[in-house]
C-alpha cells in the first residue's frame, strides 16, 4: 500500500498553475496529450516519468484523464521527496469545470 498523497481540484490547479505556484504535470500519453491539456501543463507520459529528472523548485500537481494514473505519479514523486498531489478527477473534471483545453488540432476534445 502506497501513503496517501493530497488531492487538488481542477478549479485549484488552474489557479495556482497559472500564478506560478506549482508544476502541472500532465502523464497521460502522448495522443492524449495531442487531443487536449492544460495550456499551463508539462508532458511526460507515466510510463516514462522518472521521478529523479522532476524539477523539485515547486510543487507538482499530477494529471491524467480521471486521476488514476496521476495517482500513481505522485505517489511516486512523494517517495523521491518531492511535494506532489493528485489532481481529483483529470482533465475531464477540468473540461467539466469550463477550465481552457488547447489542442494540437485545435478541437480541444480530451480523450
Amino acid at each position: 500500500m502506497h501513503p496517501p498523497v493530497a488531492e487538488i481540484t481542477p478549479a485549484e490547479a488552474h489557479r495556482r498553475a497559472l500564478a506560478g505556484e506549482v508544476l502541472l504535470l500532465d502523464v497521460r500519453e502522448n495522443d492524449e496529450w495531442a487531443a487536449g491539456r492544460a495550456a499551463e501543463a508539462v508532458h511526460v507520459a507515466l510510463s516514462r516519468l522518472d521521478p529523479s529528472t522532476v524539477p523539485g523548485e515547486l510543487p507538482v500537481v499530477a494529471v491524467c484523464r480521471v486521476g488514476s494514473r496521476s495517482q500513481l505519479a505522485a505517489v511516486a514523486l512523494v517517495a523521491r521527496g518531492i511535494q506532489a498531489a493528485n489532481m481529483t478527477g483529470g482533465m475531464k473534471a477540468w473540461a467539466a469545470a469550463g477550465l481552457p483545453v488547447i489542442s494540437d488540432s485545435g478541437a480541444g476534445e480530451i480523450v
